[in-house]
């Protein structure tokens, strides 16, 4: 029996390299093939009872064994599917994709080359030589017949299979395909043309015949083949009834191992795991008693929210909301008694929503129409400040256009008021005849002025207090804000030192463990398993927090249910006397703050834009029938100041200027300066179309009006109260230290300049308007006198016979008075505009060079008026007696004249200028007349007549007052053009 093992386990050692060696040679483009465990393990040896050498399923319980094998063996040899069965092994385990990959060489493992085996080959040649020379002389007899027999067989089963066709063992072999069929059933045998039933029937069976044939061949080979394997067979049968024996063995090892994990589970585990047991059935009790008593605080809420809602506790009942919707989510979550409490909730939740909206709507109503008296303090501060955290915590960011509203509604209100108070204190006004729009127009300048003020003073005190209110309520957003920021920074250290805490409590965890201790112990007895109270944050409002609180340190999900609300802690901070409690469940980012902080300051500065747009809608009304315009200047001036004292007033309340009422005003004044120069211009065009341009008497007042104008400066003086001085007018005008003849016309305009920089003065918004109107009313003054005089306009206009030198001489002297002002008018016009506005200063150079032209052309009117007496006289001239001539006589009559009507008007340095003008011309006409006449000087009869003429001209005209010192150059009239 133990030769039988012995060879049958060689025979099956051989066929197994063989079929080994098979597999490798048919399948060379596969990777290397790994050699399986062996499914039939060798007889055991040593100790029977050992088990050391079989599996155990105990300590193989996590590797593969012989027992994980599903390879069922003649499937894997007789898959039909491929011809080459042996390469597709794996395709029963793993499918038809199973693909091969090549298995990387290990990096462990040196490369071994023909080298590596020269010096074993060259120690091993001689002996192979040897043992090649001993086997070739006597080769062994089983060997010898073993091998004959195989050779034998095997050319036996070559010859019998190569009857066979090939077609047969092709691996593409498919009856299905034509081809195929047609050649192993070839139809040329049954469509014989001839016999067609003896032969077809013959031709079949001897092709059945032909098949059988192969068909036994392949069986035979197939037999001889098993037959060649059935030591394996007989070992794999063997082998079976050991594994039988080992399978007994390891089920005795099994129960035996059973039996003592039994015993060890009821010496030392099951009294500690009852310990665990009882543990957490004690801390389940305690968590249910505690659920039990969250359930019946949660159930409290409502009723509690409807006491803090009827003390108007907003803030509180929202709080209390929020905790009993957070408990209802973590800790209560899928409570079937409270399945509808959530959605109560939230609707209430809205209801307060709408309440806090109505109540702050009222409060700005009650707030806004308080009596405007000089009371700033602001109303119900605590309740406002409580609203707004509501407000901010239910994220209601647009409450600020609730108040808005308000002040626009209040601001009608407080003109309607002051409009009725006035208009019942005037008993000339019937209120119940004309509308209130009506009866306002119908005051007067004073009654409408005090409206006015009053209306103003009222708006100063309702932005202020405005102001304190927005302060109060921007001041609540900025302590929220800086709240988040400090809570960010809280956060962040908190959480540094957390990581330090978690790593404190991991390594007291490790220390436990390792000192054979129980964690549940640690977590129940030690100090891990109470919660300090500074850990759990109470919130003053809440009823949950305080059920939580009393069994804080038994109750784990107490502890979770506080830590979890830890975000709504609160903290104080005192405002103005009021304790404000600001919580941090205030749901609402820094960008937000910041912009609703911004829109409470805009709406400061649209409280300011609302009171100015109700006054000049007010104001309008009034200057509907054109009222502002006929005001006289110093109650448009009033006026002015009034409304610039109230813009003042709102910019230091507000801290930004409102520029609509300004711009109203600003219309109106150009309005007013457009009929200050109308009026102005047609009373100097209605003065001078009556000017007889004649010297005028100068009234006292007039002087002092002149004298007022000291170093430069404008400014008109004011009118004396009582007895007037009875001061005789003089007959010229003083003018730092000069004489200006003037005509009554030019007194008024030097008032009415006067005037227009006054106006300035009271209303620099309209400098500039002023100063065009001004240089117009000039240019006006320029041509129009111009015309009159220079024009001889005055003989139609006025009815004047004829315009005099006198005339001439007052025009020209009025108009160098209006040129010696204008420098002092430029100056208090620059004073007071502008940088941008200096180009509009041009207008007074202009106007200079215009009055200097005119007053050029005036002299040029003199001179010409002697130039053509000469004429008329010199051209009569002769040279005869008596000495002096009729003509002389007649020219020193009239330049007496001349000086006469000049001298008191114009001062000496223009007199001696003008008349050595009319020198020249008197010099150039007796010249030509001398030439005409060929007189020369000579020293005969003749010239000696001419110069006695020349000496009665030159004494006479240098007898003339001031013009003493006169050089006539008379000897110029002898000289000969070359």
């Amino acid at each position: 029996m133990a030769s039988s093992h012995t060879s049958s386990a060689v025979t099956h050692t051989n066929n197994k390299d063989d079929f080994c060696r098979k597999e490798v040679d048919s399948g060379k483009r596969l990777r290397s093939v790994l050699s399986l465990p062996d499914v039939c393990p060798k007889e055991p040896t040593g100790e029977p009872n050992s088990l050391c050498d079989g599996p155990s399923v105990v300590a193989d319980q996590h590797r593969w064994t012989i027992y994980h094998s599903k390879v069922n063996l003649p499937a894997a040899l007789n898959d039909p599917r491929l011809a080459k069965r042996e390469s597709d092994f794996f395709t029963k385990t793993w499918g038809l994709d199973f693909v091969e990959t090549e298995v990387m060489p290990s990096f462990y493992l040196p490369v071994i080359t023909k080298e590596s085996f020269a010096s074993y080959k060259q120690d091993i040649t001689t002996r192979e030589k040897v043992h090649d020379r001993c086997k070739n002389i006597c080769p062994p007899k089983d060997e010898f017949d073993r091998n004959a027999l195989s050779r034998s067989n095997a050319e036996k089963s070559r010859t019998d299979l190569e009857q066979v066709p090939k077609i047969f063992m092709t691996p593409d072999f498919a009856l299905e395909d034509s081809s195929t069929f047609n050649a192993v059933l070839p139809w040329s045998h049954f469509s014989s043309a001839g016999g067609k039933g003896t032969r077809d029937a013959a031709s079949s069976k001897l092709l059945q015949e032909k098949l059988s044939h192969y068909l036994d061949i392949v069986e035979v080979n197939i037999a001889h083949q098993i037959s060649l394997r059935s030591d394996a067979f007989f070992h794999a049968m063997t082998s079976q009834h050991e594994l039988q024996d080992y399978l007994r063995k390891t089920s005795q090892a099994v129960k035996m191992l059973r039996d003592k994990i039994s015993q060890i589970d009821k010496v030392m585990c099951e009294g500690s795991f009852n310990i665990l047991r009882q543990t957490m059935t004690r801390n389940n009790c305690v968590k249910l008693y505690n659920k039990l008593k969250l359930m019946a605080t949660v159930h409290q809420t409502q009723p509690t929210v409807q006491l803090l809602l009827s003390t108007s506790e907003f803030v509180g009942a929202l709080d209390l909301i929020a905790t009993t919707q957070e408990v209802l989510q973590q800790e209560l979550q899928g409570i079937h008694s409270f399945r509808h409490l959530g959605s109560q909730l939230c609707e209430l939740e809205k209801l307060i929503d709408k309440m806090m909206i109505a109540e702050f709507s009222g409060y700005a109503r009650s707030d806004l129409n308080r009596p405007l008296e000089e009371d700033f303090q602001i109303l119900e501060e605590e309740r406002l400040v409580s609203l707004v955290f509501g407000l901010l915590k239910q994220r209601k960011l647009n409450f600020y256009e609730i108040y808005g509203e308000e002040m626009n509604t209040t601001a009608k209100n407080i003109i309607k008021q002051c409009v009725i108070s006035t208009v019942s204190q005037i008993e000339e006004i019937d209120a119940e005849t004309y509308s209130l729009a009506d009866q306002m127009r119908m005051m007067n300048f004073p009654h409408w002025f005090d409206l006015m003020q009053n209306i103003f003073s009222k708006f100063t005190v309702f932005l202020q207090r405005v102001k304190a209110t927005l302060n109060a309520i921007r001041d609540v957003v900025l302590l929220v804000l800086d709240k988040n920021q400090r809570c960010r920074d809280l956060q962040g250290m908190s959480a540094q030192k957390g990581s330090g805490k978690v790593n404190n409590m991991d390594t007291e965890l490790a220390y436990l463990t390792h000192e054979g201790l129980f964690i549940s112990d640690a977590f129940t007895d030690g100090p891990l398993s109470s919660t300090p109270e500074h850990v759990i944050p109470q919130r003053n409002t809440s009823p949950i927090s305080e059920a939580c609180g009393s069994n804080s340190v038994s109750d784990p999900e107490c502890t979770t249910g506080s830590s979890s609300s830890k975000d709504r802690t609160s903290s104080s901070v005192t405002r103005g006397g009021v304790e404000i409690i600001i919580s941090d469940d205030i749901k609402v980012t820094d960008l937000e703050l910041g912009k609703l902080a911004n829109n409470i300051q805009e709406l400061l500065y649209s409280a300011s834009d609302i009171c100015h747009d109700r006054c000049v809608k007010f104001l309008m009304a009034r200057a509907k029938d054109g009222f502002l315009e006929k005001l006289n200047s110093s109650e448009f001036v009033a006026l002015s100041r009034l409304v610039e004292s109230f813009v003042l007033d709102t910019e230091k309340v507000c801290g930004r200027r409102s520029m609509s009422l300004r711009g109203a005003l600003q219309s109106q004044a150009n309005k007013f300066v457009n009929r200050f120069h109308e009026e102005r211009k047609t009373k100097l065009s209605l003065l001078l179309d009556n000017e007889r341009w004649k010297q005028a008497d100068v009234p006292a007042e007039f002087q002092d009006l002149v004298d007022s104008i000291t170093d430069g400066k404008i400014l008109l003086p004011e009118k004396k109260t009582g007895v007037a001085e009875e001061r005789k007018p003089s007959d010229f005008l003083i003018v730092e230290g000069q004489k200006f003849a003037v005509v009554g016309t030019v007194l008024l305009l030097i008032r009415i300049i006067l005037e227009y920089c006054q106006c300035v003065d009271d209303i620099p918004s309209i400098t500039t308007d002023m100063l065009t109107r001004l240089s117009d009313l000039l240019k006006y003054f320029n041509s129009r006198s111009c015309q009159l005089v220079l024009g001889a306009g005055a003989l139609q206009v006025v009815g004047l016979k004829t315009i005099t030198t006198k005339n001439l001489a007052l025009s020209s002297r009025c108009l160098q008075l209006i040129v010696h002002y204008v420098p002092i008018i430029r100056a208090h016009f620059e004073a007071r505009m502008q940088p941008k506005h200096y180009s509009m200063l041009r207008h007074f150079d202009h106007i200079t060079k215009d009055y200097h032209d005119h007053v050029a052309e005036i002299s040029a009117k003199l001179v010409a008026i002697m130039d053509g007496l000469f004429d008329k006289l010199l051209s009569k001239y002769e040279v005869k007696a008596p000495v002096p001539s009729a003509c002389f006589r007649n020219i020193c009559k009239q330049m007496a004249k001349m000086h006469e009507a000049i001298y008191d008007l114009l001062p000496e340095e223009q007199t001696q200028m003008l008349f050595l003008r009319i020198n020249a011309s008197y010099k150039l006409h007796f010249k030509r007349q001398l030439a005409h006449l060929n007189v020369v000087n000579d020293g005969g009869p003749q010239h000696g007549l001419v110069a006695a003429d020349v000496a009665f001209y030159t004494g006479h005209v240098q007898g003339l007052k001031s013009l003493n010192y006169l050089d006539l150059n008379m000897a110029e009239i002898w000289e000969q053009k070359r």
